[in-house]
């Protein structure tokens, strides 16, 4: 038994060799400290297709299990063009912030090189195993946008710290003492940090009969919280397999699995390297509430579409928020705000104000225009009024990035938790046309525009259903691409 296994072996790595030989144009190692104690070896492929794929190994958070979990996928990968780099990431023996950071640093590093490289710096994702599936999925979910991937593979992956359902040395390797802190299990048990429009698309695969990290407290828990989410997830469950197949040949499924991945790669485009960047930023509306599969199906994805592949829209909508800083819910102290900003759109679509109509919110109105502009400056600190302090006479607004556009909210159609359209109309909206005027800024009238589409509105009257966000969808793509 145990000689056929050492032939499998020799047979796969000579083959693997070989297939790297032919595929990979350049290999080489850069130090991510200054010791060498962690670093990522980088495999260039011969013709550059523009997509990276950054390589965690699993091992518990004890070892590294970089070979079968590790460079053996470089022929693979490079033979499709994608260039991979696999992050040799210190152990944290207890402080979490040790990998974490090794794993940025290489992301850094990759999109920083992406032009030399050969790459899209928007087409990098991420590979995970085991516990190195864990790390992944904390990039995916808790990193800053501009390190964060644009796609998740993970293998068998620990996804919960609660060391009662998953492998418990990850969890007591990851976490140390903070293993006796709840706050701190639930914080990087992470299908508690997915977020919906903002966690990356994953594709996640396991065995059934996985017995050493459980699929049903891992995998399929983090694949609920992505479907929940409506964000975009796919899983691929083996009926045998055991835990830690990575790229071996010797897994029953593994010609199956290399298809099933490559195919929801292709089906995974990227957008192109010079497309206009279009943030769409609002509350429920434009996150989608109430549409099924909204990062699919509501106003921003729609937009996407009328649009065309010369632009990039990303929705960066969360459900309640206000414009108002002391309103119950205020958008600019969310991370879809600090991903917007991040995102460094071209284009800018606010739709915000609905929230701000309610009794509790609207109580602080005498702050609503302050609060407008500090969005509108921190989104385009070079924005300037079209007048001067000097004279009352306009100047002709000078063209800034990125372009911004404010909506005025759809019409509430029903007073459905005390959101006021009276108030919209004689409140919000006066204020909006102000400040746009005073800045030069185009407004789309919703409220106007949208007034005759009341059948197209959720039960609630104040969400617009799929044909509603076609109809938004289509305004908005009016104003942006006449």
């Amino acid at each position: 038994m145990k000689k056929n296994l050492f032939s499998t072996l020799l047979f796969f790595l000579l083959t693997s060799a070989l297939t790297l030989q032919a595929q990979t144009a350049r290999k080489f190692t850069i130090n991510l400290t200054d010791d060498g104690a962690a670093n990522m070896v980088v495999f260039l492929p011969e013709k550059p297709a523009g997509r990276a794929v950054v390589g965690i190994p699993g091992g518990g958070y004890s070892m590294l299990s970089n070979t079968h979990e590790g460079y053996a996928w470089s022929g693979w990968l490079n033979e499709r063009g994608i260039a991979y780099c696999v992050v040799n990431y210190r152990l944290p023996k207890g402080n979490r912030s040790i990998p974490i950071g090794d794993v940025e640093k290489g992301f850094r590093i990759v999109r920083d090189s992406a032009a030399v490289w050969g790459i899209n710096p928007w087409d990098v994702g991420i590979m995970g195993f085991s516990a190195g599936g864990h790390l992944a999925s904390v990039i995916s979910t808790l990193s800053p946008y501009e390190l964060r991937p644009n796609f998740s593979i993970l293998f068998y992956p620990v996804i919960s710290m609660d060391e009662r359902v998953t492998h418990v040395w990850s969890c007591r390797n990851f976490l140390g003492e903070d293993q006796k802190n709840p706050k701190m299990v639930h914080d990087f048990s992470t299908q508690n940090a997915v977020k919906r429009h903002l966690t990356p698309p994953a594709i996640i695969f396991s065995a059934s009969d996985d017995g050493l990290v459980p699929l049903v407290t891992n995998g399929l828990e983090y694949y609920k919280a992505m479907r929940n989410a409506g964000n975009d997830c796919a899983l691929f469950v083996y009926p045998t397999g055991g835990h830690g197949f990575g790229f071996g040949s010797w897994f029953k499924y593994h010609d199956q699995l290399v298809t099933e991945l490559e195919s929801w790669l292709n089906a995974h485009p990227a957008p192109q390297t010079d497309a206009i960047r279009v943030a769409c930023i609002g509350n429920s509306i434009t996150d989608g509430h109430g549409i099924e599969m909204a990062p699919v199906n509501g106003y921003p994805a729609q937009l996407q579409k009328m649009l065309g592949e010369g632009y990039w829209v990303k929705n960066f909508g969360v459900s309640g928020r206000t414009m108002l800083n002391k309103g119950d819910h205020p958008y600019m102290k969310e991370t879809a705000w600090r991903d917007a900003l991040a995102f460094k759109p071209d284009i800018v679509v606010i739709k915000l104000g609905t929230n701000d109509s309610k009794p509790q919110n609207w109580q602080h109105q005498a702050e609503f225009e302050n609060d407008l502009r500090q969005m509108l400056t921190e989104l385009c600190p070079d924005l300037t009024p079209v007048k001067t302090k000097k004279s009352k006479k306009a100047k002709k607004a000078q063209p800034v990035k990125p372009q911004i556009f404010l909506c005025t909210p759809i019409p509430a159609f029903k007073s459905t938790w005390n959101i006021n359209d009276s108030v919209i109309v004689n409140g919000v909206i006066p204020i909006q046309q102000k400040v746009a005027k005073q800045y030069g800024l185009q407004v789309i009238d919703l409220h106007t525009l949208y007034a005759n589409d009341g059948d197209k509105m959720l039960k609630d009257g104040i969400h617009p259903n799929e044909k509603g966000a076609h109809r938004i969808a289509e305004i908005v793509a009016a104003a942006i691409k006449p």
